[in-house]
């Protein structure tokens, strides 16, 4: 699935329809988090596989509007969005999502809540599978391409 960071309000809304209770303010905080993007002084890359991107998490014309938010976005200047296409060889798959800070935090995120990694193995660990994924991606116009395809094939 995506990242809070990266997603719309709808979709934030359905991936969280599961939770008991009023998610409302949930939402809200998720959405207020994405101002992080904007800060000049923070860098961000964030690697999607295709199934990510096109898991059916709303309704396709909804889908569309959130492909075309990652496409807005990775045109920030400290924001790189990397996509893995179905079909590309890569050696080990992605068993859930992880967040690597920095040097010093890596989360892992699961089914039934987060997973906290503070020590040096652990997050080299998570950046070498990282940088792994990394070299498979397409970033920037390339990238940008696939997801707007991706869109348009919603709307039709």
């Amino acid at each position: 699935m995506m990242t809070g960071l990266l997603a719309t309000p709808e979709y934030i809304r359905a991936s969280l329809s599961h939770s008991p209770g009023d998610t409302t303010k949930t939402v809200a905080r998720k959405l207020e988090r994405q101002a992080v993007l904007y800060d000049g002084t923070k860098r961000f890359t964030f690697l999607l596989t295709e199934q990510a991107v096109r898991w059916a998490v709303v309704p396709r014309a909804a889908m569309a509007v959130q492909m075309d938010r990652l496409v807005s976005i990775s045109h920030l200047p400290n924001v790189r969005i990397g996509i893995i296409p179905t079909g590309t060889v890569v050696g080990r798959g992605p068993m859930n999502i992880f967040t690597v800070y920095d040097q010093r935090l890596a989360t892992v995120e699961t089914f039934t809540g987060r997973i906290i990694f503070q020590d040096a193995r652990d997050i080299a660990e998570h950046l070498a599978v990282f940088r792994m994924y990394e070299h498979h991606a397409l970033f920037g116009e390339e990238g940008r391409a696939l997801i707007g395809q991706w869109a348009a094939d919603c709307r039709a």
